[in-house]
Order: C-alpha cells, then sequence, then structure tokens
C-alpha cells in the first residue's frame, strides 16, 4: 500500500510540473514519505538546484518547502473528493545553515490540514493556517519555513 501511495504521488507531482509549473519538472523533486500525518520531500543538490557556492540555491529551497505542504493539502484534499482550491497567502522563511547536500522538505501538519479540509467543506469558508516545514540536510536543520496554508470549497467545477 505504501509503494503504492508513494508512486502516485510522485506520478501526480511529475504530471503536476510537467503541465502546470515546468520549475517542478527541473529541479526533479522526489516525495520520500506521504501519509495522513507528514510530507517528507527531497530534492538532490546537483547543478540545476545550486548556487555558485555549491550549497542549494534559494529558489531550489522555496520551491521544497511549497511542495512539501502543497502535497500534503493535496492528498488530503483527494482522500475528500470534493472540489477545493489550495494557494498560499504568505511565505516566511529562516536560514540556518548553508545546505550543501541534498535536502529534505519535512511537513509534519497533516492532521491540521486535515481539519481544514473537513471546515471548508462543512462552512463553505476559505480556512487558513500557517504550515511550518524543516529542511534537513545531513541530519542537520538548515532552513525553516511557514507558509500559509488557504483553502477554499467550490461548489461548482474550476476552469
Amino acid at each position: 500500500m505504501r509503494i503504492n501511495t508513494l508512486f502516485r504521488a510522485n506520478l501526480a507531482l511529475k504530471l503536476f510540473g510537467f503541465a502546470k509549473i515546468p520549475l517542478i519538472s527541473f529541479i526533479g523533486p522526489k516525495i520520500i514519505q506521504i501519509d495522513d500525518e507528514k510530507c517528507i520531500l527531497r530534492i538532490k543538490l546537483k547543478r540545476r538546484t545550486k548556487n555558485h557556492l555549491n550549497s542549494m540555491y534559494l529558489g531550489s529551497l522555496a520551491v521544497g518547502a511549497d511542495l512539501a505542504c502543497g502535497m500534503l493539502g493535496l492528498y488530503h484534499i483527494q482522500e475528500s473528493n470534493k472540489n477545493i482550491s489550495l494557494v498560499f497567502k504568505d511565505f516566511k522563511s529562516k536560514f540556518l545553515k548553508r545546505p550543501d547536500s541534498d535536502v529534505d522538505f519535512i511537513c509534519s501538519d497533516g492532521i491540521k490540514v486535515r481539519e481544514m479540509v473537513r471546515d471548508t467543506i462543512e462552512t463553505g469558508l476559505r480556512q487558513s493556517f500557517p504550515c511550518k516545514i524543516e529542511a534537513i540536510c545531513k541530519d542537520e536543520k538548515v532552513c525553516e519555513f511557514t507558509l500559509t496554508l488557504s483553502l477554499r470549497y467550490y461548489t461548482k467545477q474550476l476552469p
């Protein structure tokens, strides 16, 4: 079951990147774990993701944080089988150390995201929540991100 979920999530990520946001495909992130509670996404340090100092480029770090939280949101939205839009209202970051190797982005707010999905369906109102994402490199935290996830339920099909 776990492999099937990971396979489907990574396939969805690749297709979404290819069709909607080519930068995702260019960077090549991979979901390592996704379940009700957390999402772990990895971006490898390679020519396309590093800066002139041979550490991970700020843009690559931003993509990783966005996707770790966003994929967790999409996971719960797909489980609900409802027409819910997902956007981010703001983005805050704190850089602690240069990431000089592959980086894992961990969002552990899955329970709260699931509650947000349920609340937006029940109330029909937009729900927002600041999700925390940690970037880990070589078992050490290198960045902290806070992205405010915003969900809205639509009774009609989105374009």
